[in-house]
């Protein structure tokens, strides 16, 4: 176990009306400082299914597309303990304020990638900023039961 402070910052602006919230982002994703860098998270393809746009490839090119789309994406967690990037090894959660992110941009939905960052988000999160979450299936390589065809009908939710 390791303690892991985020580092990498939200990103958002004042256009930006759903907010993607992941638990904690993994060893990949905190060596190269963004979020679902690690290249078998289906996350971006996933999203450039949905909004039916080429696969973004460059942290740039990320930023953008997001903001594009009016999306806003940011993790549960500011700090824990963990194992790697095992989501259920996380012990010791300290969650992130969102209020920055909620008094900025028009958020008119919060969704969850993944149940761990749904519950994280329910125990921590919910009571203090009174809104609730619609949890996703994870994009992760590790949710092996959800192929990207399922993982795009289920998230193309966002678009509605």
């Amino acid at each position: 176990m390791e303690h892991v402070i985020h580092q990498i910052r939200p990103i958002f602006n004042h256009s930006s009306e759903i907010l993607i919230l992941g638990s904690f982002p993994s060893v990949k994703s905190r060596e190269a400082q963004f979020f679902y860098h690690h290249p078998q998270n289906r996350f971006w393809k996933v999203l450039a299914a949905i909004f039916e746009e080429t696969v973004p490839e460059t942290i740039e090119q990320k930023k953008s597309f997001l903001l594009k789309n009016h999306i806003a994406v940011w993790d549960v967690i500011a700090s824990c303990d963990i194992h790697g990037s095992s989501d259920s090894s996380i012990k010791n959660a300290v969650p992130n304020d969102f209020s920055n992110i909620l008094n900025a941009a028009p958020i008119r939905q919060i969704y969850t990638n993944g149940g761990t960052a749904y519950k994280l988000y329910t125990k921590y999160c919910e009571p203090a900023v009174n809104r609730p979450a619609i949890k996703l299936p994870s994009t992760s390589p590790a949710n092996a039961s959800f192929s990207l065809d399922r993982l795009i009908q289920e998230w193309s939710i966002i678009r509605s």
